[in-house]
């Protein structure tokens, strides 16, 4: 039995260190396609002049580190993550649109920045805003699974013997305590 056990726990470790090392490949050549789309937008805008260059690479900068941040959440799907590509969002919007007001001069230009800031401190509060009620959500399913537990754990008490024991150790399992 012994041996058994053991060789279906290194059977799943091998998969799990397999399926580990396939996503690293997966993850690198993600992130080597990400530095290749941006050199590629950035050798495209060498050919613009002025502000235009700029805009240009501020765009082709924004839309690889929004890129990074996608791609991290996908790997790592948490409320931490997913605000970190709405900041990353926010932020090369933000960036894109301070170089667009450039191209302009005096009040024109002030409202364009005045604005440009107006959106950014938006964005980066609805991020913030969205963070915290994905974990306010996640903490109540927690709440709740707790409880569901403890219920069906005093259920539980009303078996003796093995029975009882069948019925607390299937409710481990159930819910991973």
């Amino acid at each position: 039995m012994k041996l058994r056990s053991f060789g279906i726990v290194a059977a799943w470790a091998l998969a799990c260190s397999s399926a580990l090392a396939l996503g690293n490949s997966d993850d690198k050549a993600a992130r080597e396609r990400i530095g290749a789309t941006y050199k590629a937008d950035a050798s495209a805008c060498a050919k613009l002049n002025g502000n235009a260059k700029d805009i240009c690479l501020a765009e082709a900068v924004g839309k690889r580190n929004v890129a990074r941040a996608e791609l991290d959440a996908a790997q790592h799907d948490s409320p931490r993550a997913r605000a970190k590509v709405a900041d990353e969002k926010a932020e090369a919007a933000y960036t894109v649109a301070k170089e667009r007001c450039d191209d302009l001069a005096g009040n024109a230009k002030d409202v364009c920045v005045a604005d440009a800031s107006a959106q950014y401190r938006r964005a980066k509060a609805d991020a913030k805003a969205q963070q915290r009620i994905a974990e306010a959500r996640s903490d109540a399913r927690a709440d709740a699974r707790d409880a569901e537990y403890k219920a069906a754990k005093e259920r539980c008490d009303s078996y003796a013997g093995d029975a009882k024991e069948r019925c607390v150790a299937d409710l481990k399992a159930r819910y991973g305590k």
